[in-house]
């Protein structure tokens, strides 16, 4: 399915991404990047439709997770009263070999949106086994017992232009699903996002994602790794996805690609 944009700085944007995509198999090969990787939109949400975070400490410990556990090593207790961060008692300081790069990502209240590639192989399956282990954290914090997210990971391959270029906007844009001005934002029409001002102030306020980071807001950058996007989309995001906003006739893609 075409996927168009109507303005110049968008369709720019989208000369940039045609020269950067090629396919080699089922693998995808990003151009200017270090290497070829296999880029993954991984979802998971709660059972039945239930809220993983219900606070702030919930949002950070998951958050704490994608940093903690995106090492070779084995993870540490949560509790424990050092981390492999901490230099005291050490002659070197610790070196991380990460699992995967996560090239953005988006916790909402019953689910969460991760953007990944591989840097070591099985290092995506390790790394969602381990960001698993926040189940425990929430029924011990919480005093619950069950499973909490609903049955496995999903990954979806991300292997089509159009997939490509829309894939980072809608995880980014999630997050208006609380946003009474936006809420429409999936439909696609001119008119269901009002002002855009106001949106994009409200995407750069909400925390839980990789936004702000892309914006040039120092959020959480130690766990994103936004190489591959910034070759392929520009430096300057916030016009970007403002380009994006504006343009509401484009056409959809697969929907099943991107949600269950």
């Amino acid at each position: 399915m075409q996927f168009l944009l109507g303005s110049d700085t968008a369709q720019a944007s989208i000369r940039r991404a045609k020269n950067f995509i090629t396919h080699v198999g089922r693998r995808t090969s990003y151009m200017g990047y270090n290497a070829s990787v296999e880029l993954y939109h991984v979802i998971n949400k709660g059972v039945d439709g239930r809220d993983i975070f219900l606070d702030t400490q919930d949002y950070a410990r998951f958050v704490h997770d994608l940093y903690e556990f995106n090492d070779i090593a084995p993870a540490l207790e949560f509790n424990q009263a050092r981390s492999r961060t901490s230099n005291v008692g050490r002659t070197t300081s610790y070196i991380r070999t990460r699992l995967v790069d996560i090239h953005g990502w988006e916790l909402m209240r019953n689910h969460y949106h991760l953007l990944l590639s591989e840097r070591v192989e099985g290092g995506m399956t390790l790394f969602l086994r381990k960001l698993s282990g926040y189940a425990r954290y929430f029924n011990e914090r919480h005093r619950r017992q069950g499973t909490l997210f609903q049955g496995r990971t999903k990954k979806i391959l991300v292997a089509h232009q159009e997939h490509f270029l829309y894939i980072l906007h809608y995880i980014h844009l999630n997050s208006l699903d609380y946003f009474p001005g936006a809420k429409k934002w999936r439909e696609r029409d001119k008119g269901t996002i009002q002002d855009i001002s106001k949106t994009l102030e409200y995407l750069k306020n909400y925390r839980w994602s990789s936004y702000p980071d892309y914006c040039g807001t120092s959020n959480f950058p130690s766990i994103l790794t936004k190489t591959l996007f910034e070759h392929s989309l520009g430096a300057d995001y916030p016009s970007t996805i403002k380009e994006y906003l504006a343009e509401r006739t484009a056409e959809e893609i697969d929907p099943k690609m991107l949600e269950y």
